[in-house]
């Protein structure tokens, strides 16, 4: 209950001290930049230098590791690139050998059929005259019997 009688007194309406509380943030920043910031980016930097670089030569290495791994990558991209191509024209050709294969199977079965074809209209016509020729005998022997009769 006491702190609600304390709410009653802030104000939340931005007044003249405003201002005054901006100028305090302003001289707080600049204060701890002397007296705390800048020393310690002195230290840091001093520590740095002693090093001796290493952390320059790691980062050269990083950059060495990874122009290497570049060069991989793209030398990857080429071999497989490469083996694509290589791939599609044994492709290529295993589809030529398919097609001519299949070209000389339709040739041997085309004169296969012609063949055949003139076989039987040739065995159609030798059995056409042995039936014309029996047909003509048998007329005969019924003409025969016909006239004995």
């Amino acid at each position: 209950m006491v702190l609600f009688a304390f709410a009653e007194s802030v104000q939340l309406i931005p007044d003249g001290t405003i201002f005054i509380h901006i100028a305090l943030i302003l001289l707080m920043i600049w204060v701890l930049n002397r007296t705390f910031f800048r020393p310690i980016n002195r230290i840091l930097e001093a520590r740095e230098k002693n090093k001796g670089g290493k952390s320059s030569e790691s980062e050269s290495l990083l950059k060495e590791v990874s122009e290497k791994e570049a060069k991989y990558n793209e030398a990857m991209l080429d071999a497989r690139s490469k083996g694509y191509e290589l791939i599609e024209k044994e492709r290529v050709k295993a589809v030529g050998k398919k097609q001519s294969k299949i070209g000389a199977a339709k040739e041997e079965v085309h004169q296969t059929l012609i063949e055949q074809t003139t076989e039987l209209e040739r065995q159609t016509v030798e059995a056409r005259q042995a039936l014309a020729s029996e047909a003509e005998k048998m007329a005969e022997k019924i003409s025969a019997n016909i006239l004995k009769a």
